[in-house]
């Protein structure tokens, strides 16, 4: 597919779709909207796939919504999402809104957050099911010094991340954070120099490509995003159930024997 607004290429069976306006720190269009909704279903659909990456061209992640759209906002237009993907009973509800969509895809998605992360940017990041941060990034909500709210399902989000303190903070007083402070607060998972982001971020995601069962992967990404609903009783017996059938798959069986045989792991997710 030709894209205008992102980049996508696969290379070591990890997916990197690159938010692509760097002259604008790639701020939000809805057209960027439109072609990252349909690089990560690309993603997830391709078997060559096992671990996605969505960073940003230039210096940036992405500084939020382009304010030239902002200035002459269409609402009625807002809420076209006539492309998006068709209601899929398979998949939580929860996870199937506009921009809530990350976690029922079902293979890790990491944010490499290389500059500014911002307003509609910084959604999309905490969506991400990790976050790698150049020491240089900068962090806002935004959305309440332009008159608006918490936004896209940020309400809920950012509390599970960062906790309800931290989360009314960032909400409130939509501040600038910098790296050591998103990450001390979990906003982020890791910080590393700048020059060393890319190779860190690759390294991790090579790692689980590799080394991790993307059957295994999927499941405890699907379990995570579903705690919220369950109750400890709920969620345990959900996860025996998926003890037994992990213990009839090609992926188990092949976790023991490379372990035994002390060579590298040939999984294949099924």
């Amino acid at each position: 597919m030709d894209y205008q607004h992102i980049l996508y290429g696969v290379e070591h069976r990890v997916a990197t779709i690159t938010l692509n306006r760097p002259e604008r720190l790639n701020a939000w269009t809805a057209t960027m909207e439109r072609e990252v909704r349909l690089a990560m279903e690309a993603a997830a659909a391709d078997e060559g796939v096992r671990v996605i990456v969505l960073t940003g061209a230039g210096r940036g992640f992405c500084a939020g919504a382009d304010m030239n759209v902002l200035q002459n906002i269409d609402a009625g237009a807002m809420r076209d999402d006539s492309w998006n993907r068709p209601f899929d009973m398979n998949r939580r509800p929860d996870y199937q809104t506009r921009y809530a969509f990350y976690p029922a895809i079902p293979k890790p998605v990491i944010a490499m957050l290389n500059g500014p992360t911002a307003g509609i940017g910084l959604v999309h990041a905490l969506y991400c099911d990790l976050r790698f941060a150049a020491d240089t990034a900068v962090f806002t909500t935004s959305f309440s010094r332009r008159g608006l709210v918490a936004e896209h399902g940020l309400g809920w989000m950012l509390p599970r991340i960062v906790g309800h303190a931290n989360a009314l903070d960032l909400l409130l007083s939509a501040r600038k954070v910098l790296a050591p402070e998103a990450q001390a607060m979990g906003l982020v998972n890791k910080v590393v120099p700048a020059g060393e982001l890319s190779g860190a971020t690759y390294a991790y995601a090579r790692d689980l490509a590799d080394n991790v069962s993307p059957r295994s992967m999927a499941v405890i990404k699907r379990q995570q995003y579903e705690a919220p609903f369950q109750t400890l009783a709920e969620n345990t017996i959900s996860a025996n159930a998926e003890m037994l059938r992990s213990f009839d798959t090609e992926d188990f069986r092949e976790g023991v024997a490379h372990f035994v045989e002390k060579r590298p792991p040939k999984f294949t997710g099924r």
